[in-house]
């Protein structure tokens, strides 16, 4: 009787069945053994093949109630037409040898959300066969991708450790994933990009729009593997820049003005962000008389957002143009200084009006993937990089588990 309904809940279907039941209460586990019906022929290229021998195998399955379940059976060995003895694995085996599909199905959805070292003290699995189930997921799922119709590629360099080892992100900006990670950040990052491009279906010349920062690297790399490619440079990569220069005049002259002390946040926060000391201690600095010049450069900042508002691109060029004019002559070096960046990346700069490509798909994919690796308290490289496909990667892993749903 407990056969056939331990058979009912594992959805065991007919040749095999459940044989035996036997259980633990001092091991806390549960074996379940299973069998084939005698004289049971098995499917092989469409095939009905008999069985040659059989070998014994192992699953971890789903815990019942706290307890560790595992399936045993002998799996059979078929002889083909062609003479052949292949093993023929049944329908419960996961991907990983000594797992079952449902067990896999729940270990995967939690290595999204935890460490895996947690995930292993949890379940009982060990760091190294997480990270090599990992693999054959991620792996097989990225194989299976189709990346023809990718038009719009943001790329971005990434920290895998403090300080150094860097990756570079490529992100397919319309659907909002990871699609693939370079090591390093030079151009060739961009070549390795497209190679892999190429071996998922698709073409150089498809991609006609990316999303990068000023770094030479990059533009070199597209100029030189994506022809086609138009490159915007998104606003919040300028707005860094002119952020840095705000606060070099701000540092620069609060050596000498008492008043600018303890108002970094006054200066690199939009207005709507401020708290209400920050928005005391701006007016206090507007009110003070005394031509700041950290103020002229906030305004410079503020002004230079406000041109992201208009609606044509004849105005954004027509009041850039006005804004760098302005700022290029204003006698402060490191307000010039961004001003002359801006005046050299202007095409890139421009084509935003046209593109609408924003860097935050990317800088909000990258902050998963950094909260991943804090939560963690760091992976290796060689592990950084699955954790970021299975996270930001939306791969598919359906065709490999019907139990699991794509990410």
């Amino acid at each position: 009787m407990q056969e056939a309904i331990f058979g009912a809940a594992l959805g065991v279907e007919s040749p095999w069945v459940v044989e035996d039941v036997s259980f633990d209460a001092e091991a806390k586990r549960l074996d379940i053994r299973l069998a084939f019906k005698r004289g049971s022929r098995f499917e092989v290229d469409g095939v009905l093949c008999r069985v040659h021998d059989t070998v014994e195998k192992q699953w971890r399955h789903l815990n019942f109630f706290q307890h560790e379940c595992y399936l045993h059976a002998r799996v059979p060995r078929v002889t083909t037409p062609e003479g052949r003895v292949i093993m023929v694995m049944p329908p419960w085996a996961g991907k990983l040898s000594g797992f079952t599909l449902l067990f896999e199905a729940l270990l995967l959805p939690l290595c999204r959300q935890m460490p895996v070292h947690q995930v292993g003290r949890m379940t009982g699995v060990s760091d190294d066969r997480l990270w090599h189930l990992l693999e054959v997921y991620v792996n097989a799922a990225r194989y299976e991708e189709d990346w023809s119709e990718v038009t719009a590629v943001g790329m971005d360099e990434t920290s895998v450790a403090k300080g150094h080892d860097y990756i570079t992100l490529f992100v397919d900006m319309e659907k909002r994933r990871t699609l693939h990670i370079a090591e390093g950040k030079d151009s060739g990052t961009v070549k390795e990009f497209v190679d892999t491009l190429k071996a998922h279906g698709g073409t150089p010349g498809q991609v006609t729009e990316v999303s990068c920062d000023m770094s030479p690297a990059f533009i070199k790399g597209v100029g030189a593997s994506l022809p086609k490619a138009q490159i915007t440079f998104d606003k919040f990569h300028i707005l860094k820049i002119i952020n840095e220069a705000v606060d070099e005049v701000r540092r620069e002259e609060a050596k000498t003005n008492p008043l600018l002390a303890n108002s970094r946040y006054v200066f690199l926060k939009n207005e709507k962000n401020l708290t209400e000391k920050q928005r005391q201690k701006k007016e206090e600095l507007q009110l003070s008389g005394l031509n700041l010049k950290s103020m002229e450069a906030l305004r410079m900042r503020e002004t230079f957002q406000q041109l992201y508002r208009v609606f044509t691109t004849g105005q954004f060029v027509k009041g850039l143009r006005k804004w760098v004019d302005w700022v290029k002559h204003c006698g402060l070096k490191p307000m010039e200084a961004a001003a002359s960046t801006v005046l050299n990346h202007w095409d890139g700069i421009v084509h935003w009006k046209q593109s609408q490509l924003n860097n935050g798909i990317l800088e909000g994919l990258n902050s998963i993937i950094q909260a991943a690796k804090r939560k963690a308290r760091g992976y290796k490289p060689r592990h950084f990089a699955l954790i970021a496909y299975l996270i930001t990667g939306k791969l598919n892993f359906k065709p490999l588990n019907q139990h699991l749903l794509p990410t």
